[in-house]
């Protein structure tokens, strides 16, 4: 072995174990890669605690993972399942505490404010993971506040709640509004209205307490307005497209709501319309008679004493009225009308249809189509002249943009999906880089390190490592002296040598005269010890 690197030098050998380190450095580099399985997300979007958490549960199974940024936890990816599974049985990530907090055995000598508090806990938690079932939700927080019922208090403090909830997209009105009645379902004497519920991004969902007096009655009659021309917007965009295509129309609705309270009582009379309701008949009559008589004297007037009667003329009178009474009964007509709020005094609707796409040139739709899809829109929304409706439908040509809604994910090529393909690009590269290097360095590199040198081929290798000028002449000169024939072996050896790649060119040669007639006297030094060498 020694002979072996004296024979090829030791900058030579120092080279070629330097590639044959790194050469076997990247094989089992590529070795390692190709025998590492795709990773896959096993959590995203972790909490600095709850990624601890699960870093640790990973860490003492000896599962192999990677942390990236904003919490996400990779791991193997044919591990995924069995690793949530496990994790799930461990409550983690901890989407809050539940009823199980109650299975420690150790709760005797526990105090009743702790038993509140973990009590309290509980059904913050349950409530979260409910919560978190919902479709949009990625996570929750359940924050609860029920005051305890005071000794001799009148009056109870109602209780309140308020929802942390981190989303995937936007969640509707109706999800909110869930949401605030399960929460309040779950907790006695609890209201939907006293539930607030806020998103990540610190936006008021819905409101505990509910705006009261006009601000209040402003907000909801906003609300009604917006979901009113959603539900108006959905309906035509629904119809349209089941004619033109999906992604191929776009209604916008502005409506004109009167949230007015009017409450009208109007009575009509008809002079002409009568009939005789009751008639009442009353009838005076009278007589009187007066007849001649004695005087009025003191002798008539004494008792005992016989009155005087004398002739005299008498009046005889009488007087009679007759009294009728009719009642009529005139036709009245009494009108009540209640007009209640949220009544719609006119409605705007505008359509945008894309026309059709015919061996990649657009074409605009037919009148006809244009009028049909206008009559359908009108007969959608309730159209009403009378109230100033608004109905346009214009044919303009769509962006051209991927609108495929619902469409079936991309089968597998062959039944590999993307992991698998990646694995499989990956280790062709790893093989091109193999062969490459193999062709283009390993060849030449065994070639030249199983070659015999020539007598001063290491003084050759000095001359192109930087040796000086009279270092480079000692090979060429030495095969230019004359003085002694060389031994057999010494032919052996030059023959092998006129059979080695890279021998002694005609440029080298020119080289080492122009070196001899630039540097004459080194060149002469230089013969000279060769002359005094022992042959």
């Amino acid at each position: 072995m020694p002979d072996f690197i004296k024979a090829i030098g030791a900058a030579r050998f120092g080279v070629m174990a330097g590639v044959a380190a790194a050469l076997t450095a990247f094989f089992l580099y590529t070795a390692g890669v190709l025998s590492t399985p795709p990773k896959s997300i096993l959590f995203s979007g972790l909490e600095q605690r709850d990624a601890a958490a699960v870093v640790a549960k990973l860490e003492a199974s000896n599962t192999p993972y990677e942390i990236k940024d904003g919490g996400t936890i990779m791991v193997p990816a044919d591990q995924v399942t069995k690793l949530r599974m496990d994790m799930a049985q461990q409550n983690l990530p901890a989407a809050g505490v539940g009823y199980e907090i109650f299975d420690k055995a150790d709760t005797f000598g526990t105090t009743a404010f702790v038993q509140n508090i973990n009590r309290l806990r509980a059904v913050e938690g349950e409530l979260a993971r409910s919560i978190q079932t919902i479709e949009g939700v990625e996570s929750t927080r359940v924050h609860l506040v029920v005051p305890e019922r005071q000794i001799f208090s009148r009056d109870a403090q109602n209780p309140s709640a308020s929802v942390v909830i981190k989303t995937r997209g936007v969640l509707g009105k109706g999800q909110v509004q869930a949401i605030q009645h399960l929460v309040a379902a779950s907790v006695a004497s609890l209201t939907p209205d006293h539930v607030a519920i806020i998103d990540d991004k610190g936006n008021l969902l819905a409101g505990g307490t509910d705006l009261q007096g006009a601000e209040g009655a402003a907000t909801a009659q906003e609300q009604h307005t917006t979901d009113y021309e959603d539900r108006i917007r959905q309906r035509v965009e629904g119809m349209v497209a089941s004619v033109v295509g999906q992604g191929h129309v776009r209604a916008q609705v502005t409506a004109n709501v009167d949230y007015n309270h009017i409450n009208e009582t109007s009575e009509t009379y008809d002079p002409d319309s009568k009939v005789v309701r009751s008639t009442q008949t009353t009838e005076h009559n009278a007589s009187d008679q007066n007849g001649g008589g004695a005087p009025v004297s003191v002798a008539n007037a004494l008792p005992g004493q016989q009155q005087q009667t004398g002739g005299g003329d008498s009046t005889k009178s009488s007087s009679g009225s007759t009294e009728e009474t009719t009642n009529y009964e005139i036709s009245k007509t009494v009108k009540t009308s209640e007009v209640n709020q949220g009544a719609v005094k006119k409605l705007s609707v505008a359509v945008v249809i894309d026309g059709t796409d015919k061996d990649g040139k657009y074409v605009a739709r037919t009148a006809k189509e244009m009028s049909q899809i206008e009559g359908l829109v009108k007969s959608a929304i309730g159209f009403d002249a009378a109230r100033g409706d608004q109905v346009q439908v214009v044919n303009m040509a769509f962006a051209r943009v991927d609108t495929t809604v619902g469409t079936e994910a991309p089968k597998p090529l062959l039944g590999l999906d993307g992991g698998s393909w990646f694995k499989i690009i990956q280790a062709a590269i790893f093989a091109l880089t193999a062969l490459l290097i193999g062709i283009f360095v390993l060849r030449p590199l065994v070639k030249r390190m199983f070659a015999p040198l020539a007598p001063g081929g290491g003084a050759m290798m000095g001359a192109v490592a930087g040796a000086p000028a009279a270092a480079q002449l000692a090979a060429p000169q030495a095969e230019a002296e004359p003085e002694a024939p060389p031994p057999p072996d010494r032919v052996e050896s030059m023959i092998d040598i006129s059979r080695i790649e890279g021998q002694v060119r005609e440029s080298s040669v020119k080289k080492v005269g122009e070196v001899v007639s630039s540097h004459p006297e080194e060149a002469l030094a230089i013969l000279r010890s060769w002359l005094h060498q022992p042959v």
